[in-house]
């Protein structure tokens, strides 16, 4: 990878890290200064434009430009894409079961935790 360049998927993230970190919306001008990096004006725009398409961030009109929003925070992201991974696969048991098995036992017992509490059926100590 040449010096300099980012990681497939590196802009994207700083850019909904800065959004989540700002509550009003923003113009691609202002995530672009925010960002502090020597990026074009349509870059930014460009991936603005590409998150509002993903439905990570929401737009509305400003004057001729768009102000964007996060949607959802970075933990939400993160299992969004974990259930767009386990959407593909038919055998979603089977993805399950490899998945529970890389888990640490402290993961396990959180996911255990999280999904008893989450049971409407589930005794509440």
């Amino acid at each position: 990878m040449e010096a300099g360049r980012r990681q497939r998927g590196a802009l994207e993230h700083e850019v909904v890290a800065v959004l989540v970190e700002h509550s009003d919306p923003m113009t691609p001008g202002e995530v672009r200064d925010a960002l502090g990096a020597d990026l074009a004006y349509t870059t930014v725009m460009t991936t603005l434009a590409r998150l509002s398409d993903k439905g990570v961030v929401t737009r509305h009109r400003v004057g001729r430009a768009f102000a964007y929003r996060a949607v959802v925070d970075e933990d939400e992201i993160a299992a969004r894409k974990m259930q767009r991974l386990l959407d593909t696969r038919d055998d979603r048991a089977a993805v399950l079961t490899r998945f529970v098995g890389t888990l640490s036992d402290d993961d396990e017992r959180l996911l255990a935790e999280l999904l008893h509490r989450t049971d409407p059926g589930a005794a509440t100590p």
